[in-house]
């Protein structure tokens, strides 16, 4: 008979690991304190209390002290803070975000965006051609090149002529630079949904995918608020939503003047938001109206993206917000930039940002 059999339950190695379990969540909370060490272990400690995470012999003093041994944390007196995060603690995070959206992938060789074009590239293909002027002595296929000399030609007298030369095609792996936008405007964490924590993990993944897998990328991460500003790759664990407007103009601009000074051919601007601008810097003061669209702000956005659009610098919009009149306004947007838009959930937002990057294949010739 087919059925259901109940065992006693044996747990496993990692689930007796009483700090691995702990470090898990150690790192969540640290990610949604914005690195505010003593908070985290004061959230982890009332976790303890209540669903009884240690035990008699392993109690939070120890996994406290097991994080200095370890290196993920270290004593600190600045601003009133017992302790601070490592560099350890930031590697450790982001590698997890990485897993944790993307799951786990491994090393390849550099500038890995294929393309649908052949030529000079990095990886040989199975596909052959007649030789071309300019092609290389290292692309010839040897042996079927051979082998058309014979067949033309005749074995008696050998002859090898230009016509019989076959060539193999090389894919391109296409080099990217991009710029990630991250909305810290107090809508990002307005009406109860929390969209600053899921965006901080997607940039630290985002970033982790790059060093990995595509280390010929580059990446630079700008915040918007009233103002725009670069920040670091170990700050992103840190970043807090402020008192802020949505300057999307300023965050466009400083991307369009990062992406510049860059020498790649291809370049684009990745946007979390959601997407309502509703500040502009006029002076040293600042022009905001947080009701509905503001038709003065709206243009100003929307000349910013023509202008990135003439510059060949497109802007993919990931939308985490659900309003019909914020909807339409991103389509505008995109209509004007020529770029796209993601309407995703929090949930799913770190698929489609990988997705998109991953399916950028495209390569220009200059």
């Amino acid at each position: 008979m087919i059925g259901i059999r109940f065992t006693d339950y044996i747990p496993s190695e990692d689930d007796k690991n009483i700090f691995k379990n702990l470090l898990n969540m150690f790192l969540q909370i640290l990610i949604f304190t914005s690195g505010d060490i003593s908070e985290a272990l004061s959230w982890l400690t009332q976790l303890d209390q209540r669903y009884g995470l240690t035990d008699d012999g392993y109690g939070m003093g120890d996994f406290i002290q097991e994080l200095k041994d370890k290196g993920y944390i270290e004593e600190s007196n600045e601003n009133g803070m017992l302790f601070r995060p490592t560099a350890k603690t930031e590697r450790t995070i982001r590698r997890r975000s990485l897993e944790e959206i993307f799951g786990k992938l491994k090393k390849s060789r550099r500038g890995n965006h294929r393309t649908h074009h052949t030529g000079f590239g990095d990886e040989p293909t199975t596909d052959l051609r007649q030789f071309q002027f300019g092609d290389t002595f290292d692309q010839i296929a040897v042996t079927e090149s051979l082998k058309n000399a014979q067949v033309q030609h005749g074995i008696s007298d050998f002859l090898l002529t230009e016509d019989d030369l076959e060539i193999i095609n090389n894919e391109y792996k296409t080099q990217t630079s991009t710029v990630l936008m991250i909305d810290i405007s107090h809508s990002m964490i307005l009406y109860g949904e929390d969209r600053i924590t899921p965006a901080k993990k997607v940039a630290m993944a985002l970033a982790e995918l790059i060093k990995t897998r595509y280390p010929k990328d580059t990446l630079d991460i700008i915040v918007f608020g009233n103002d725009s500003w670069q920040v670091e790759l170990r700050d992103i664990p840190y970043l807090q939503v402020g008192p802020f407007h949505t300057n999307t103009v300023a965050g466009l601009e400083l991307a369009a003047d990062i992406l510049r000074r860059r020498k790649t051919s291809n370049k684009q601007i990745f946007m979390i938001t959601d997407g309502k601008p509703t500040c502009l810097k006029e002076g040293i003061g600042y022009y905001k109206n947080s009701f509905g669209l503001d038709r003065k702000i709206v243009n100003k956005t929307l000349n910013q993206a023509a202008r990135l659009r003439r510059a060949g610098i497109p802007v993919t919009t990931f939308m985490v917000a659900r309003d019909p009149y914020l909807q339409r306004f991103v389509r505008e947007f995109t209509k004007t930039n020529n770029g796209r838009a993601f309407y995703s959930s929090l949930k799913g937002l770190g698929e489609y940002v990988f997705e998109d990057y991953i399916r950028n294949r495209r390569k220009r010739v200059t």
